[in-house]
């Protein structure tokens, strides 16, 4: 998997940017399991999203999903056009 790991806590430190490709609905279905599972089991997902430093990746609960963005702890956003991979 790539993506330098940080933690969530750090999102704030970089600068989101839209990845290379939008994959927006091709990872349509993991994001909503990404979402049950974080809401019904607390399990977290490994999500890899682009910033203007590089890839960066995460493990964290999925709280909420709208049409643009990926909601997780802290009220913290990620825009669903910078999401390379998601995993669980």
């Amino acid at each position: 998997m790539i993506g330098q790991i940080i933690e969530k806590e750090h999102i704030g430190d970089f600068r989101i940017i839209p990845a290379a490709e939008d994959r927006t609905n091709s990872l349509h279905d993991k994001l909503l399991a990404a979402q049950r599972l974080g809401n019904e089991f607390k399990s977290k997902t490994t999500i890899v999203f682009q910033t203007e430093d590089g890839p960066k990746r995460i493990e964290t609960t999925v709280w909420s999903l709208t049409e643009q963005y990926l909601q997780i702890k802290g009220g913290v956003l990620i825009p669903l056009k910078a999401i390379i991979e998601i995993d669980f």
